[in-house]
């Protein structure tokens, strides 16, 4: 039996003059949203959060987004925060740089063309026990490699209830015969990037801007189970009333939180 002949792509190779000067950025707000009755779980909950996603850990999982999309780290500047938060800021080149060193302690004092960095936001509502972590991620490359490629791999190391995502490309690259080019591989949505175990789990919407080349997602988590929201206590020891005043409220925070605006009940 012959061998089926392989299908033309549509998207060909595109051959440069020189460096693609194409950079294509991918930021993230991720937000995820507890209730701690008590004033001492609201502090359980900052402390736990801040250990969770301390600048250590964050600074794994960066390093895991630059091999996913094949980057070589050129530095890492990382900062734990007092009384919480973290940073953490890591430059990156496409490939690897024989030859390259970097002194073992050295902070941030020269610029790439690309750069991964994170923030993390941990705060409490003072008075109806709603806390929040928000953490801002924002990958941005040149040259062939895409932060597009880590997209699943952060969704799924923060696990949150919501995330709000952009990916914009900027500038232009020139192929073999001068020819400007905006963009070098098609995206007409980020959801075409995400997985499907995702986005079964995900309400999502899109607001793009095709002819500027800006992709706006924003996501929540479909169901509401109470007991994944509760920190220090399960649903099942509250009494029924208050179980459900907590749901809305929840849910309260996540609506607001997700269309970007206060909204009256």
């Amino acid at each position: 039996m012959a061998k089926p002949k392989p299908k033309p792509t549509n998207n060909p190779k595109l051959k440069l003059l020189g460096f693609n000067n194409l950079t294509k950025s991918l930021s993230f707000n991720i937000y995820d949203i507890c209730y701690a009755r008590s004033k001492e779980h609201q502090q359980e909950y900052l402390e736990y959060i801040d250990e969770a996603y301390n600048a250590e850990r964050l600074t794994a999982i960066l390093t895991e987004v630059a091999n996913i999309i094949g980057a070589n780290i050129l530095n890492i500047a990382r900062q734990d925060y007092d009384p919480q938060g973290a940073s953490v800021t890591m430059l990156i080149s496409e490939g690897h740089h024989d030859g390259l060193t970097t002194p073992k302690n050295s902070v941030v004092s020269h610029l790439d063309k690309s750069h991964i960095t994170v923030h993390t936001y941990p705060e409490t509502h003072p008075d109806n026990g709603i806390s929040t972590f928000r953490a801002d991620i924002d990958v941005s490359t040149c040259g062939k490699i895409s932060p597009l490629k880590a997209l699943n791999y952060l969704i799924k190391s923060f696990e949150s209830d919501i995330v709000v995502l952009d990916y914009r490309v900027r500038g232009f690259t020139r192929n073999v015969r001068g020819m400007k080019h905006f963009i070098d591989h098609n995206v007409d949505s980020i959801q075409s990037f995400i997985s499907a175990d995702i986005k079964n789990r995900y309400q999502m919407i899109d607001v793009n801007v095709y002819q500027e080349f800006i992709f706006h997602t924003k996501m929540r988590l479909k169901e509401l189970d109470l007991d994944t929201y509760l920190f220090g206590e399960g649903a099942s020891e509250l009494p029924p009333r208050e179980a459900r005043k907590i749901r809305e409220n929840v849910n309260h925070e996540i609506m607001e939180i997700y269309y970007g605006n206060n909204i009256q009940r």
